[in-house]
């Protein structure tokens, strides 16, 4: 474990910069979110982009798919699991641990409560025992029944008498012992080749293991020289953080003055427009006085001369009317009408009486001497010199803070360099490569042990093929020699060949048989139970669950891996959640949990979180009282506006005067009516000087009527736009006072308090800066700096090459020998019975009817002496006949005619 102290060591400086402390991370949300009830405007840091951490690029894949050979695993895994379905009993394995932590020793078990934990582990491994015992069983009986087997053969029992008793279905029973070790051939002939399958594949999975050992020390390496460019690339991003807060202090005028600016317009901006509207109706009001008083001279002169006009045309139309033409009859009643409309032909509005607006208008131009507009400008510009002014009165304090980040970025800097990476790391890589080295010198000792592995595996799978030989050979020679007109005793040689055949291949299973059942029993147990107790549950993450058992491996440790790697046991590690987060490919810095080693908090206390730069951010004051929004001019020229006398002109008399139009009647329908008038007259004289009166009148509508019209338009909008802007012009004067006062007020005395709070912002806004580079930090600790996956790759390339090339092997090896051996009982059976139909026999049975005397004889010659012997016919009777020296010339054998 001393890379894995050396890369804790290497990581430890990183997570100085990983955040800052818990309860100001807790406590900065709600400082924030309080505020932003008081107010919702406060600045926000803008996000910044450090980029992306160096990314290592990592080769191991531990995956294994074991191709065609996996139905072999699946179908040993289905058999381990009938002979084994009990769940991982990771509780009994606590406790067995636990009570035996001091050592096993024999008076213990006498304990009850080691006892129930023996039956326990008794009741799990019980199919496991049931084979075990049967295999044990097999191992002892099957020599001691092969010794008894061949003496009671030598005895001439158990088959091994040589006479075969004839009978009638004799050809059924060959067909069916020879079927039946065809298929049983078959089968041993399957499980040889499940057998030589899993040991090659073990073979060729070895070989395959030094992919696994490169690629694993390969990635070690990768991590290794990637890691400090990964660190260095953080340690370099701090000038990012950096340079934007350098960025914004430099422009702390626009942002801090300018947010004091937006906060304080709200109520000083529209106190300066109101007065700058005011400025602009006083020369309106000059305007439309002037405008009054031109149009009232206008109006007056017009008036004269209408008058004027006027009279003329009515003593002209009247002695017209005088003429002796209108005392006639027809056309009296027409002059006596134009005569009555006469009165008609008068003005209407007398502007002659209407009031003087000249003093109004001398106080207005007094007024308009002095420019209001201007005033307000000034007012203007010196409030938006506010970021200007801030910028002044915070030279020195950003000038303090640029040193300050100056000193934390050294602090860094020279942090990252007291913990020798690179040369921790050389010593690692150096490490690595030695392991290499050494083990790759085992890879040859490592091959020859596989090879006499695989030589003592072919080895027991060649019995099993010496036996499958014979009983292959026995077949095919008993079958072609086979003659079914042969007698037992006269069978031919290829026959008799195969029946020895299969006797030997009887012989060497009981040989071969107990010594391979032996093998098969302990590679079950022993592959069986590492498949059941280790594989498995290391698989399904059981077995972390187990040796992250709070003082498991050491009673005193609660957890054993902080305690290896940090001589803290209380830390909240464990092997389990270091795996899962390197199988994610997480960072080393979060999967061993450094952030609980390290005190981080101590030095962003004493850099990027020091009392020295928040007292700099509270010191920052801006003073305000030097703006001026309204000089005392501007201030007098207002009251002397509001008192300039148009509130007192008599508005009303105006409007009644314009509101009466020019003329008392329409002078264009007067002299209309008058020409209809004219057309009713007889044609002459008087007609004609009618329609002349009608055209002189329009020509005094076009001349003087329709300029005084327009005049009194605009005399009309005049009035009332001074009416409208006189209404409470006091008023208005003391209320845009009162609202530049109250501004100004806000700007001297209350200024302090929208300055600090922005000042508070803008603050938080420079310190969120460093809040994201050390939350990225953190982030790029946990997830890309030092990418932990060839730790878990190591883990899994170690289960595959265990489990899926070792154990897997193992076990379909055991597998398919031990169905082999189970499949030799039948076998010896099927053998032994088929081997007396093509042994050549010393004796057979012959039939001979004798007749109905119920008996039969049976004759034996011994030289020249024959003898003659009567037993009952229930009785079998064996008749020899035997020549000098004892040879057997034949055999016959009688039986009775019934």
């Amino acid at each position: 474990m001393l890379w894995t102290r050396w890369l804790v060591l290497l990581l430890c400086w990183g997570a100085t910069s990983g955040e800052p402390q818990a309860h100001e991370r807790d406590a900065a949300p709600s400082e924030v979110q309080s505020d932003s009830r008081r107010q919702p405007s406060l600045p926000r840091a803008e996000p910044l982009d450090f980029g992306f951490v160096p990314a290592a690029v990592y080769d191991t894949h531990a995956y294994y798919e074991p191709g065609a050979i996996s139905i072999l695993f699946h179908m040993v895994h289905a058999f381990l699991y009938v002979v084994q379905p009990n769940t991982f009993p990771e509780d009994l394995i606590v406790k067995v641990i636990q009570q035996n932590m001091g050592g096993i020793k024999l008076e213990e078990w006498r304990k009850p409560e080691n006892v129930v934990l023996l039956l326990q582990w008794i009741y799990y491994e019980a199919g496991f025992l049931i084979c075990a015992t049967i295999g044990i069983l097999f191992v002892v009986l099957t020599p001691i029944i092969g010794m008894c087997f061949c003496v009671c053969r030598c005895c001439e029992n158990c088959g091994g008498e040589m006479h075969q008793r004839q009978r009638k279905n004799a050809d059924c029973q060959r067909g069916f012992y020879t079927a039946s070790l065809i298929v049983t051939t078959v089968f041993i002939t399957v499980g040889v080749l499940i057998a030589y399958a899993a040991n090659h594949n073990m073979s060729n999975q070895i070989k395959s293991t030094r992919r696994f050992i490169n690629t694993n020390i390969r990635d070690l390496k990768t991590f290794a020289n990637n890691t400090p460019a990964q660190i260095e690339y953080l340690t370099t991003q701090y000038t990012s953080a950096k340079n934007k807060v350098l960025s914004d202090l430099d422009n702390i005028g626009p942002l801090l003055g300018g947010r004091i600016h937006s906060q304080l317009e709200k109520e000083v901006v529209p106190s300066l427009d109101t007065a700058l509207r005011m400025a602009g109706a006083m020369r309106e009001t000059k305007e439309a006085l002037e405008n009054i008083s031109s149009s009232l001279e206008v109006l007056q002169e017009g008036t004269g001369k209408l008058q004027a006009s006027l009279s003329t045309e009515r003593a002209s139309l009247s002695n017209t009317l005088s003429d002796p033409a209108c005392t006639n009859g027809a056309v009296s009643h027409t002059c006596n009408t134009i005569r009555s409309t006469l009165s008609k032909l008068g003005i209407s509005a007398d502007f002659s009486r209407l009031p003087d607006v000249s003093h109004a208008l001398a106080n207005v131009n007094t007024v308009l001497r002095t420019d209001l507009s201007n005033i307000v400008q000034k007012g203007y510009s010196s409030f938006n010199d506010t970021p200007k002014l801030v910028k002044e009165q915070t030279r020195n304090i950003v000038s303090a803070v640029k040193g300050i980040l100056d000193k934390i970025g050294t602090e860094i800097i020279s942090f990252s360099k007291m913990i020798p990476v690179e040369s921790s790391l050389a010593n690692f890589t150096v490490f690595i490569n030695t392991g290499q080295k050494k083990i790759e010198s085992y890879y040859p000792q490592i091959d020859q042990m596989d090879f006499y592995r695989w030589i003592g595996c072919v080895a027991m799978l060649c019995m099993v093929v010496l036996v499958l030989a014979f009983n292959i050979l026995g077949l095919l020679c008993g079958t072609c020699g086979y003659d079914k007109q042969a007698t037992p005793t006269t069978r031919g040689c290829l026959s008799n060949t195969g029946g020895n055949l299969l006797m030997a291949g009887v012989g060497f299973s009981f040989i071969f048989v107990w010594v391979l059942m032996g093998v098969v029993s302990t590679l079950f147990v022993v592959g069986g139970n590492v498949e059941k107790l280790m594989c498995e549950p290391l698989a399904n993450r059981q077995l972390f669950k187990i040796i992250d058992t709070p003082f498991l491996v050491h009673p005193a440790k609660k957890n054993f891996l902080p305690a290896l790697l940090f001589q803290n046991s209380n830390i909240d590690l464990t092997l389990g959640s270091m795996y899962r987060e390197c199988h994610d490919n997480n960072g080393l810095y979060h999967a061993l949990q450094l952030e609980t080693m390290f005190n981080i908090n101590s030095f962003l206390n004493r850099t990027v979180y020091n009392k020295d730069l928040a007292k700099l951010f509270e010191s920052v004051q801006v003073d305000l009282q030097g703006i001026t929004l309204l000089e005392p001019a501007g201030r007098d020229n207002l009251i002397n506006f509001a008192n300039s006398g148009i509130g007192q002109i008599d508005y009303d008399a105006y409007l009644d005067e314009v509101n009466k139009g020019v003329t008392l009647v329409d002078l264009l329908s007067f002299s209309a009516d008058l020409e209809v008038q004219a057309d009713q007259l007889p044609r002459g004289a008087l007609e004609n000087a009618l329609k002349g009166h009608a055209s002189s009148i329009r020509q005094i509508h076009r001349e003087l009527v329709v300029a005084m019209e327009q005049t009194m338009s605009t005399l009309s909008q005049s009035i009332k736009l001074l009416q409208r802007m006189s209404s409470d012009l006091p008023v208005k004067v003391t209320n845009i006072l009162s609202a530049i006062d109250a501004a100004e007020y806000l700007i001297i005395h209350n200024a302090s308090h929208v300055v600090k709070q922005e000042t508070k912002g803008y603050s938080q806004a420079l310190v969120g800066y460093f809040k994201q580079y050390t939350k990225w930090v953190k982030n790029s600790l946990s997830e890309e700096v030092a990418q932990c996956k060839p730790i878990s790759n190591i883990v899994d390339s170690m289960e595959i090459v265990a489990c899926s090339f070792i154990i897997d092997s193992v076990n379909t090896f055991w597998f398919g020998l031990g169905g082999c051996c189970i499949l030799l009982i039948p076998s010896i059976i099927f053998s032994v019975k088929l081997a007396k139909y093509y042994r050549r026999m010393d004796t057979e049975d012959v039939f001979e009817d004798m007749g109905n005397t119920g008996y039969h004889g049976e004759q034996v010659c011994n030289g020249n002496l024959t003898v003659d012997r009567y037993e009952p016919c229930s009785l079998y009777l064996h008749a020899a006949v035997f020549i000098d020296g004892g040879m057997l010339l034949s055999t016959h054998r009688t039986k009775c005619a019934t």
